[in-house]
């Protein structure tokens, strides 16, 4: 099939990567999100698909909004049999869901129906689910809602940052959506409502989502710091000012620390939860690099009085 594919992040570079290797299909163009600023002098930057798709020799479309009308003229000439996505960030118009054949469909990173939105393997990882995965569907223009052509499964480890889960994903979701394009050309495939049971939204997390509650136990803490890593990263205050908290271990036999109140030894920085301790593996102070929590208390030199939170 002829393929425009859509995407903006690192996270669908493998997916592109795998479109553009099989030799059943042809990337005739790549859509992307316009450049955007970054770094100190704030530059225009093009995102990683778009500089993916320029190596490749492949060209390149960047709306400032898919409904343009440019852009919709432009993707009726190419003249598309499917489009396939994978974190474009933007919602596509009825005008251009209508112009491929085979439609648009999306590589998400949940098992469908579960997880719907922006954030899904965040919110699988302070849900503390135990098993995500990844689905290819047909978009329609509700949220997600599409009918399902193909999943895949993942364990969510104990340790699992976001990060860590997402690249795993983004990897085994290569492959399944160059499956899926296999699949529809060959006519093998052929999409599944999704069930109306199970349905959960995980809408992009914010900063306020992502400050720690002292009080809460242990565990989710830990789901916190674990689920908003690397963005937008889990924080708290000491003295005033914000604290990035990047790693934590479990404490289970430690439960004499008030919440947010902290102990500190030689080679170890200790906190309060609402449950038992934690240890501050990795802290970043504001302004600062990041560091060992250990570290950070010896910089700081912890008081009896000191407390992590408001």
């Amino acid at each position: 099939m002829k393929l425009v594919f859509a995407g903006t992040p690192e996270v669908a570079v493998p997916a592109l990567d795998a479109l553009i290797a099989s030799d059943r299909h042809e990337v005739a163009a790549v859509v992307t999100r316009p450049d955007a600023p970054a770094g100190r002098g704030r530059r225009l930057v093009a995102c990683p698909v778009a500089q993916r798709a320029e190596e490749a020799g492949i060209e390149v479309l960047k709306p400032a909004r898919p409904r343009d009308g440019d852009f919709l003229a432009r993707l009726r000439e190419i003249g598309p049999d499917c489009c396939p996505v994978v974190a474009y960030g933007a919602l596509l118009p009825r005008a251009a869901l209508d112009i491929p054949v085979h439609g648009w469909v999306n590589l998400h990173f949940s098992l469908l129906p579960a997880w719907r939105g922006a954030a899904p393997v965040q919110h699988a990882v302070l849900a503390g689910d135990e098993m995500t995965g990844a689905s290819t569907f047909r978009i329609e223009e509700g949220l997600d809602t599409g009918p399902v052509f193909g999943v895949i499964t993942e364990e969510i480890k104990p340790t699992d940052t976001s990060g860590d889960l997402l690249t795993r994903l983004a990897l085994a979701g290569a492959g399944l959506l160059a499956a899926t394009m296999d699949g529809i050309e060959d006519g093998s495939l052929q999409p599944v409502p999704q069930p109306a049971e199970g349905v959960s939204i995980a809408p992009k997390l914010t900063v306020g989502d992502a400050e720690i509650d002292w009080a809460a136990p242990a565990l989710r803490v830990d789901r916190v710091v674990r689920g908003c890593s690397p963005a937008p990263g889990a924080w708290t205050l000491f003295r005033g000012e914000r604290l990035k908290v990047m790693a934590v271990g479990l404490l289970p036999e430690r439960t004499d620390l008030a919440p947010g109140a902290l102990s500190a030894a030689k080679n170890a920085v200790c906190a309060g939860t609402g449950s038992h301790a934690v240890e501050l593996l990795w802290v970043q102070p504001q302004g600062k690099k990041p560091m060992r929590g250990a570290d950070w208390a010896r910089g700081v030199r912890i008081g009896p009085e000191d407390r992590l939170g408001a």
